[in-house]
């Protein structure tokens, strides 16, 4: 007997990163929508992975009964506000896109839904009433989740997990991942930037965390969206450059990610943001793997 394939739509998609682990899990997205023009492109460039309806628009302006009917809803809402390295004093309950997703949640009263988001989420009493309350759901949240348990990098999460039925999902345990080693290019040439430069010099009150690839246990440090604007927070030894160090390449933030190496990645200094504000590719995979499992 075929598996049900359970259909999603995936709100403040980003660049598919979250889509793309679902659908190797085996759930249908049917429709992907993000307000950043960039992201809806480099989506729209991987049509290998993404043969459903991507769309350029404001989920805040989205009337609910207008959008097709799904299984699952997905919302990946950005994280700055609710970061606890972020700039939050203040503000009680974080960015208001949770509403949104509430709206949508509400109206539609889907089988199930995911939120994936920081651990500092967490803090906001209101935020987590709204996503874990809802009236006719079971909830499970995990926290934190890290992304280390499938590849070399430290990046922890919130993820929750709603289904109208009960359904016990038990926290994932540390699998086969590559090392720092399998990720790296070879023959890397990148320039340097003047901030990293000067991040080795101690010329910020920070030093760049190095990874060293000869080290079968390194891991990186979390894939960061603002890694576009200083690439001297996180740099991988390589001794082809005057300092040992170097940022990593586009392609090697993405494989730190998950992604596979067939995916599309625009030749831009952004697509180091559109990676870091995405979801580790495994872990979506997983995520999918447990809807597959509660509708089948």
């Amino acid at each position: 007997m075929s598996l049900y394939k359970p259909t999603a739509k995936s709100y403040f998609s980003g660049a598919g990163l979250m889509d793309l682990g679902l659908i190797q899990s085996g759930v249908k997205v049917i429709q992907s929508v993000d307000l950043d023009k960039r992201a809806v492109r480099t989506m729209q460039m991987n049509r290998q992975y993404f043969d459903h309806r991507i769309i350029w628009d404001d989920v805040t302006e989205m009337t609910v009964l207008d959008q097709p009917k799904s299984d699952i809803h997905v919302f990946t809402y950005p994280c700055k506000k609710y970061s606890l390295i972020g700039e939050i004093h203040g503000i009680r309950t974080g960015d208001e896109l949770f509403t949104h997703a509430l709206r949508h949640l509400a109206l539609e009263q889907p089988e199930a839904y995911v939120v994936e988001n920081v651990p500092g989420m967490k803090y906001f009493k209101v935020v987590m009433e709204a996503m874990t309350k809802l009236p006719g759901y079971y909830v499970q949240v995990f926290c934190p989740l890290n992304a280390s348990l499938w590849l070399p990098q430290d990046r922890e999460r919130l993820i929750i997990i709603g289904t109208k039925r009960t359904f016990k999902i038990t926290h994932p345990t540390v699998g086969i991942r590559p090392r720092i080693k399998d990720i790296i290019e070879k023959d890397v040439r990148i320039e340097v930037p003047p901030c990293a430069i000067s991040r080795l010099n101690g010329e910020y009150r920070d030093r760049p965390i190095i990874v060293d690839p000869e080290d079968t246990d390194a891991i990186a440090p979390c894939c960061v969206a603002h890694y576009a604007k200083d690439m001297g927070t996180r740099m991988v030894k390589d001794k082809q450059y005057p300092n040992g160090a170097r940022p990593f390449t586009k392609r090697e933030y993405a494989r730190l990610q998950g992604l596979p190496d067939d995916f599309i990645l625009p030749d831009r200094v952004y697509t180091y943001e559109l990676i870091g504000n995405g979801v580790a590719v495994a872990k979506a995979r997983w995520i999918g793997k447990q809807l597959m499992n509660y509708f089948n």
